[in-house]
């Protein structure tokens, strides 16, 4: 029996089991990514909508996702890619791709305003691995490495990609643990740990997608905006206030595809909340 490592809930996998990921499996007594240099999405995006508003603002990235995901959003945007019975089948079998491919791709697409690339679509520090060697060869040819998170990972992922990955935006779903535990079946104290090491060395901006009636009041909001504002540098400094934070609003889908979206007025109000702690506070997806 080997245990991954890769978040909280260090699955204990037996040879040639998988993951509750879909993405993670024990091979030889080592537990490495069955996605690794996977390939089920790709496009050359503008970077704010990965999204980030202050990191080369104006520039493109080459986006690629891969499968898996170790949270269980029932409103999830990506379900086909990051937790489906169809993608655990399916998508093992998906195009893969090497490191140096992948980057190769993306220099050539620089005269197309390309800066590199991001990992995104699904999960991708499932395959965190694929990521760090990525990124070693994105930064020897000049070019920038993305990426777009849930934060669910341990610090022990977290230093492998240091150094590595210049811009980060991490999701903060919501500010409780009750939610983060029954509805995402995640980790608060995981997601605050990541983030709070990763604005040490990197650029960081933060997403929440508020849903109507589960991670809508404003006292969430507060208290979420007021922990983010006392974040600190690696010299100890409080910094917390100039992270940007994009509060998006919620379209029905997956398994909520029956609920209401957010009301564009809750955004805003939600939103003066966090610009009383925050210095950068963005509306998305109105």
């Amino acid at each position: 029996m080997t245990c991954c490592g890769v978040c909280f809930r260090r699955c204990p996998l037996e040879e040639g089991q998988i993951g509750d990921c879909g993405a993670r499996i024990c091979r030889g007594g080592k537990v490495e990514p069955l996605s690794y240099g996977a390939v089920s999405s790709m496009a050359l995006d503008p970077v704010e909508k990965k999204p980030f508003s202050h990191f080369m603002p104006g520039s493109r990235v080459l986006s690629l996702g891969g499968y898996g995901c170790n949270l269980r959003c029932p409103f999830c945007q990506n379900s086909a890619i990051s937790w489906s019975q169809e993608a655990l089948e399916e998508l093992p079998r998906a195009a893969q791709i090497t490191p140096e491919k992948l980057c190769g791709m993306a220099l050539s697409l620089v005269d197309r305003g390309n800066i590199g690339a991001a990992f995104t679509y699904n999960e991708p520090l499932v395959a965190y691995e694929f990521v760090r060697d990525a990124s070693v060869l994105l930064h020897r040819a000049g070019l920038k490495s993305l990426m777009v998170t849930n934060g669910t990972a341990s610090l022990e992922v977290l230093r492998e990609l240091e150094g590595l990955v210049d811009a980060m935006n991490i999701d903060l779903k919501g500010f409780t643990r009750h939610f983060y535990r029954h509805v995402l079946q995640g980790s608060l104290d995981m997601v605050q740990e990541f983030i709070a090491q990763a604005v040490t060395f990197c650029h960081v901006e933060l997403t929440v997608l508020v849903i109507p009636g589960m991670n809508d009041s404003r006292e969430e909001m507060d208290q979420a905006a007021r922990w983010i504002a006392s974040l600190r540098d690696r010299e100890g400094r409080v910094m917390g206030s100039s992270v940007p934070l994009h509060i998006n609003r919620f379209f029905p889908r997956f398994r909520m595809s029956g609920a209401k979206p957010t009301d564009p007025a809750v955004l805003y109000d939600l939103a003066r909340i966090a610009g009383e702690h925050l210095e950068h506070v963005h509306v998305g997806n109105c």
